[in-house]
């Protein structure tokens, strides 16, 4: 099947592209009787909004979202809900000269390989931009998970060399970089703005922590929770690499530092003296935080001079136009979010139906 949809329950199929009239997603599954209105979709999607500052892609577009189907009287009626958000500020004539060019880290030639034929302006459906449908769809789950004490929370943990040490949430919103060390919030800044006016681009880390976590979450074997977070993260544009607790640093540890050893604590109940796990064991979420960790790669769209070919394979010197990102990870974060609730409240929906 085409692989616009994501979803067992919770299911999500996002549509449009950069330069089209619009972008969008319907959401299938959705319990009735959930409270939601357009602002609170538009709290999700404003943080995700280009044009948020000096270091993020100017692209000037408010979108706004609006509520076609599903949702009567402020509250979803369990029937398929379908939102809309219009492009006001596209720039297609920036992409003509390069129609038949292939951007280096783009998904130009493998597009043209796959299909034959490719809407070349922004990079289409490649474009960062068919993430509003996911923010979109996610800003309901995160209402029904947070009712829930669920709570999800994502940061900028890396730029370049530089990473925070400090984790204070209450700054991750302070800064332009999201990051939660003031201090290396500056520091990374200064690093993302030095790239730009390079014209260059670069990556970093983004964490992901949810508390509240519930107990039992994920299907062995295939659907593990920690599986299927990684595919939900890894189908990001930009997403080089997945890791969930202690994730590729374990290859230095052993068993006795890596196990996270269980204790009955002062009430009765059972906990885990550390979290290097992530708070899942054999795929299923044990109570502790969530914690996962994605790599993003650098922008692909620079200004500076790059040597490529077009389609005949003719050499071309390449300098890319448009309005872009020079690091992808400050507006990553509402995004990552947004996949991670995905994740939980389709499994807490599955979690609910295979017990009777």
């Amino acid at each position: 099947m085409p692989g616009n949809s994501f979803g067992r329950l919770f299911r999500i199929s996002t549509w449009g592209e950069s330069h089209g009239k619009a972008v969008g997603v319907v959401l299938d599954g959705c319990p009735p009787g959930v409270k939601i209105s357009e602002d609170d979709i538009q709290f999700e999607l404003d943080r995700r909004r280009p044009g948020q500052s000096k270091i993020t892609t100017q692209r000037n577009e408010p979108d706004s979202v609006e509520i076609l189907s599903g949702v009567f009287g402020g509250k979803t009626t369990g029937t398929p809900i379908s939102m809309i958000v219009w492009n006001t500020d596209a720039i297609s004539k920036s992409y003509e000269d390069i129609k038949d060019t292939y951007r280096p880290g783009h998904a130009d030639y493998t597009y043209d390989q796959k299909y034959g034929f490719r809407d070349y302006r922004g990079g289409g459906r490649s474009s960062n931009r068919e993430t509003i449908g996911r923010v979109a769809a996610a800003a309901i789950a995160k209402k029904i998970l947070n009712k829930k004490g669920i709570y999800t929370t994502g940061y900028v943990k890396q730029i370049g060399d530089i990473v925070a040490e400090k984790i204070d949430f209450k700054q991750i919103e302070k800064n332009a970089v999201r990051c939660p060390d003031r201090i290396k919030a500056k520091q990374m800044y200064d690093l993302i703005d030095q790239v730009r006016r390079e014209g260059d681009s670069i990556g970093g880390v983004v964490e992901i922590v949810t508390k509240g976590m519930p107990k039992g979450l994920g299907d062995p074997v295939f659907n593990k929770l920690d599986a299927d977070l990684a595919s939900a993260l890894m189908g990001l544009g930009g997403i080089r690499g997945f890791e969930a607790g202690l994730g590729f640093a374990v290859a230095e540890k052993r068993g006795s530092e890596a196990n996270d050893l269980m204790y009955k604590t002062k009430d009765g109940s059972l906990g885990f003296k550390t979290n290097n796990a992530g708070g899942m064991l054999g795929g299923i979420s044990n109570g502790e935080d969530l914690i996962v960790r994605i790599a993003i790669k650098p922008t692909s769209s620079i200004s500076k001079k790059q040597i490529t070919v077009d389609k005949k394979g003719k050499r071309k010197e390449l300098v890319v136009k448009g309005r872009h990102d020079p690091c992808l990870c400050p507006r990553a974060v509402p995004i990552a979010e947004a996949m991670v609730n995905l994740v939980l409240i389709d499994n807490l929906l599955i979690s609910k139906a295979s017990k009777i």
